[in-house]
């Protein structure tokens, strides 16, 4: 059996879009978008079969409001979402399987190690406490363990002191 997909590969090459760094950008929508289309299509086999499942995806606060620097990993982002309520419509009421999505807003991971873009790096500030990954484990917990009768649909985390 297959019970639960959670997508949550990503990466996070910021960079200002006058820059044209398209290797950058075809690596973005390859991992963040192209990796959970090819893992999803994987697993609905195994899901549409057993008329149960759910799947998980992890998006970004990124994939809701786009901020300098972010053009084309927001772009990623808002894929994955709108993905995710696709899928929801769609496999919810036929088979039974569940879709949530999780928006994380700044997280202590290494993705802010992928910028490069020295522009992007002196015209950028950040100064919020990120989250740590079992902050995110725990949404997907709460997710996960919801009566079969509910399906969390997003589920939106956001350090206390991040503003945007």
């Amino acid at each position: 059996r297959l019970d639960v997909l959670i997508n949550n590969a990503g990466v996070m090459p910021l960079s200002l879009v006058k820059n044209a760094r398209m290797d950058e950008w075809q690596r973005m929508v390859d991992v963040n978008v192209n990796g959970v289309l090819y893992c999803t299509g994987a697993a609905l086999p195994h899901f549409t079969g057993q008329k149960s499942g759910h799947i998980v995806n992890v998006s970004s606060v990124a994939g809701r409001k786009v901020f300098l620097g972010g053009a084309v990993y927001c772009a990623t982002k808002f894929a994955v979402t709108a993905f995710s309520e696709g899928l929801r419509m769609e496999l919810g009421p036929d088979y039974g399987i569940r879709v949530t999505c999780i928006e994380p807003g700044a997280v202590a991971t290494e993705l802010p190690y992928a910028i490069k873009d020295q522009d992007f790096i002196d015209a950028s500030s950040f100064d919020a406490t990120p989250l740590e990954s079992e902050d995110i484990a725990e949404a997907i917990r709460y997710a996960l363990t919801a009566p079969p009768r509910a399906t969390v649909n997003e589920v939106m985390v956001m350090p206390t002191n991040q503003r945007m």
